[in-house]
């Protein structure tokens, strides 16, 4: 598949995406979530596939909206919402998918960064900036970032970048919990795709009903139902091929394949 606002390549089990707008800082636009949930979609279903890496071509990871969208659109109705968000459950998809980590190499802003949020992992560069900028243009945050940011860095921290709307450096952004891992510039995309490396290694199914668990769970205080959904979960696992390949290498003193039944 073909893309003009993204570029997508396979390395080994990695599926690379690159944000390719470098002319304008990689900003977001609706064609762009379209081609990134195609792209994330084509991933998931590809077999060969056990993880994701997104990152940014040039200088920057993504600005925010591009913002002559929204001039040209700022009276939009509601039924108009569909368009603006590219017709994505960008939420839905990210957290049912196989592994997503981010890659942020430059400045990442507005939805440059809360469409990250509800990624696995975020890798930040020594070179990355990060911005939750909505109140400074007049708007609210979205992508249900007032939850995942809470979640990723507390209370008072969450209303710090949102209040405030300050930009932090990649390695402010690790130590709010705001990104997981700082890197170099020069070494981020290797570090990257080698963290999705050793995700991609493990079984998709159970990488992918981790994740739904993980979602589910996380805000749950009620134990007896997130045992249960456990449990669920636990029971499939029990009669699934990588679960027996995992007891057969363990038994047969190797390393479990767990790609073996694809390549028959």
């Amino acid at each position: 598949m073909s893309y003009e606002q993204i570029r997508v390549e396979k390395q080994n089990s990695i599926c690379l995406i690159t944000l390719n707008r470098p002319d304008k800082l990689n900003a977001w636009t609706p064609d762009m979530s379209r081609e990134l949930g195609q792209a994330i979609t084509a991933a998931n279903e590809d077999d060969e596939i056990g993880a994701i890496v997104m990152t940014g071509e040039g200088r920057g990871f993504c600005a925010g909206a591009d913002m002559s969208y929204f001039q040209t659109n700022i009276d939009a109705s509601e039924t108009r919402a569909h368009q603006r968000d590219g017709g994505i459950d960008w939420i839905s998809l990210i957290r049912s998918s196989k592994p997503c980590i981010a890659a942020v190499n430059g400045p990442a802003f507005g939805i440059g960064v809360t469409q990250i949020l509800p990624f696995d992992m975020i890798v930040a560069s020594t070179q990355a900036k990060f911005g939750l900028v909505f109140v400074k243009v007049g708007i609210v945050p979205e992508l249900a970032s007032s939850h995942f940011l809470v979640q990723r860095v507390g209370w008072g921290k969450a209303h710090d970048l949102l209040l405030t709307a300050r930009a932090v450096s990649g390695e402010e952004a690790v130590q709010l919990g705001l990104a997981d891992r700082l890197s170099p510039p020069d070494t981020l995309l290797t570090d990257a795709i080698e963290l999705a490396t050793q995700m991609a290694d493990n079984p998709s199914p159970m990488l992918r009903m981790t994740k739904e668990l993980l979602s589910a769970n996380a805000c749950d205080t009620d134990t007896d139902r997130i045992q249960k959904r456990e449990h669920e979960k636990l029971e499939l696992c029990y009669t699934l091929p990588e679960h027996k390949e995992a007891v057969a290498a363990f038994s047969e003193k190797r390393k479990p394949d767990f790609r073996k039944g694809l390549k028959g």
